[in-house]
C-alpha cells in the first residue's frame, strides 16, 4: 500500500498531478483543497495518498492533510460514495464545513455541492454522523438560540443560501419565535 509520496511536482492539470519520486513518476487526483496549496511545478511536495484498485484502473489519490484523507476513506465507505463523488465533495467544502453540516445535519449545505442530491445529501449526513464532526462541540457559527437556528435551517431547506439566510436572520428580533420568524425572513427574502 502506498500511504505517502515525497517528490518533485511535474505537473499540475486539475485535478491530476505528477510527482517524480527518483525517477518513477506517479499520477494523483488531488481534491481542489489540497491543489490550491500545492507548490509550483518543479518543486518538492509531500502528500499522503490512498490507493483504489478496481478491476479496470488503479488511482491514487493524494491529500495535503490527514484528516482530508480520513474525510475521504469515511465518505467511499458509504453506499453509492465512489472515489470521484468523494473527491467532488472535498473539492466543493473544506473538511471543517463538511464536519459543521454533519454535526448540524445540514442537507442545505451538501446540495450545493455539484452532482450531490438531497438523497445522497441526506445518507451522507446520517451514516456520517458520529463519525466526523463528533469532535467539534458546539457547531461554530450556529444561531445564538434554538429558534434563529430553527429559522436558520428551514430557510435552508426551502433553497435559500447561508448567505440569504443570515441575512434574513440579521433582520429579526431576537425573541421572535421560529413561525413567525420564518414568514419575516420569507418576507424579507421575496423584497
Amino acid at each position: 500500500m502506498i500511504g505517502k509520496l515525497t517528490g518533485t511536482l511535474l505537473e499540475k492539470n486539475p485535478p491530476h498531478i505528477l510527482i517524480d519520486c527518483h525517477g518513477v513518476g506517479y499520477e494523483l487526483d488531488v481534491p481542489m483543497s489540497t491543489f490550491y496549496h500545492l507548490p509550483a511545478s518543479g518543486e518538492k511536495v509531500a502528500l499522503l495518498t490512498h490507493f483504489v484498485v478496481r478491476e479496470d484502473a488503479q488511482i491514487l489519490y493524494g491529500f495535503g492533510t490527514a484528516a482530508e484523507r480520513e474525510a475521504f476513506r469515511q465518505l467511499i465507505k458509504i453506499t453509492g460514495v465512489g472515489p470521484r463523488t468523494a473527491l467532488g465533495i472535498l473539492s466543493g467544502m473544506s473538511v471543517q464545513d463538511l464536519a459543521q453540516a454533519v454535526t448540524a445535519q445540514e442537507v442545505g449545505r451538501l446540495v450545493k455541492v455539484p452532482g450531490i442530491g438531497k438523497k445522497t445529501a441526506e445518507r451522507l449526513l446520517l451514516e456520517l454522523k458520529g463519525k466526523i464532526g463528533a469532535d467539534l462541540g458546539p457547531v461554530s457559527g450556529a444561531a445564538p438560540n434554538d429558534a434563529l437556528h430553527d429559522i436558520q435551517q428551514a430557510l435552508l431547506a426551502l433553497g435559500y443560501n447561508d448567505k440569504e439566510a443570515a441575512a434574513a436572520l440579521k433582520a429579526l428580533p431576537a425573541d421572535v419565535g421560529v413561525s413567525d420568524g420564518i414568514k419575516l425572513a420569507l418576507k424579507a427574502l421575496a423584497k
